[in-house]
């Protein structure tokens, strides 16, 4: 059998034989995801039944940055909800098993909608369709009982945005590889003008098209996937992020990695207005939040230039190493147009 990188085929097959209900030997191990995110395999058994396993990436440091007994934990609950996310089915957190420890769902079919191109897969109507259903889905997500899921306990309910504002602020310390002075402005302006929480919820940390499965025979979401930064937390966050993701005409607020670029899409105003409806909360300060998510991606983006620049990350093509250096760039002047709004 051909090795695969980050499976003991032996260990690990064995494993789900003995708690993977109906998963039949000898199995197939295929790649999906990787990178610097967690690893994603499609496992396909003997009698062609599917399931995903997920793991940490490849030589991971930090285990609560990859922690994927959370991860299993919270899928686990909200697949007790009308939130759609794949069928949690087991978690290994033995080493000895595949040296590190990994969890196994059920395979949903579906489309990530991870480029413009993608969106040519949905009809106009079903664009539309799978606007209104990202964003409900959303609301359906904020609207859980932490407590009712057991998820009460998952993180610190109060003061998630100051808590953020702060740490990203360290991260930008951290790994800046040049000042930029938007940085600096928006962090001023997000630590002067932090907004009242609005309850507490279920926050994904990376809601968008990319996260997802679509069904694009409906135009409906499948599953809700990649929830490594999933906390407690203010509600609006994941809306503000979203609108980071949403094409809205700008050319420098175009995204490679998300559909709404080719078009047919509803405008953003219309998600905040049926998110509004749907869960009676005030967004008349989105763009503080739209300001928050644009300025931590562009913190991300140059903690991801500088570990290149440092060669963590091993032979790139210089055009890519650019990308990031004018992603984070791009990200801090929209974070500052978008914070300079709310004056």
């Amino acid at each position: 059998m051909t090795p695969v990188q980050g499976i003991d085929i032996d260990r690990v097959s064995a494993w789900l034989q003995a708690n993977i209900p109906g998963a039949v030997a000898p199995f197939t191990f295929d790649l999906i995801a990787g990178g610097r995110s967690n690893l994603t395999f499609r496992v396909t058994g003997a009698d062609g039944a599917r399931f995903v396993l997920r793991r940490p990436p490849l030589g991971h440091v930090l285990a609560t940055a990859h922690d994927m007994a959370r991860e299993h934990r919270i899928i686990a609950a909200v697949g007790t909800t009308t939130v759609p996310v794949p069928p949690a089915l087991g978690v290994c957190t033995d080493d000895a098993v595949n040296g590190a420890p990994f969890y196994v769902m059920a395979f949903v079919d579906g489309v990530v909608l991870d480029s413009p191109e993608k969106a040519a897969l949905l009809t106009p109507e079903h664009r539309v369709a799978a606007s209104h259903h990202l964003i409900d889905v959303l609301a359906d997500l904020h609207a859980v009982d932490v407590d009712a899921v057991g998820l009460g306990d998952l993180a610190k309910r109060e003061g998630y945005i100051e808590r953020q504002v702060k740490r990203w602020s360290t991260q930008w310390e951290q790994s800046k590889t040049r000042e930029l002075p938007a940085i600096d402005e928006v962090a001023k302006r997000l630590r002067d003008r932090l907004p009242v929480q609005q309850g507490v919820s279920i926050a994904h940390g990376d809601f968008r098209f990319g996260n997802c499965l679509v069904d694009t025979e409906q135009g409906r979401i499948a599953a809700v996937l990649d929830w490594e930064l999933c906390t407690l937390g203010d509600p609006l966050a994941d809306v503000g992020y979203l609108g980071v993701y949403w094409y809205d005409g700008e050319a420098a607020n175009l995204r490679t990695n998300d559909p709404t670029p080719g078009g047919g899409f509803v405008p953003y105003a219309d998600l905040l207005e049926r998110y509004a409806t749907r869960t009676g909360r005030d967004l008349s300060d989105i763009d503080y939040y739209v300001a928050f998510g644009c300025w931590r991606l562009a913190v991300i983006s140059e903690g991801v230039y500088a570990r290149y620049l440092h060669g963590a990350m091993g032979n790139q093509e210089g055009i890519e190493i650019e990308s990031f250096k004018t992603g984070t760039e791009g990200l801090a002047e929209r974070a500052l147009a978008a914070v300079r709004r709310l004056s």
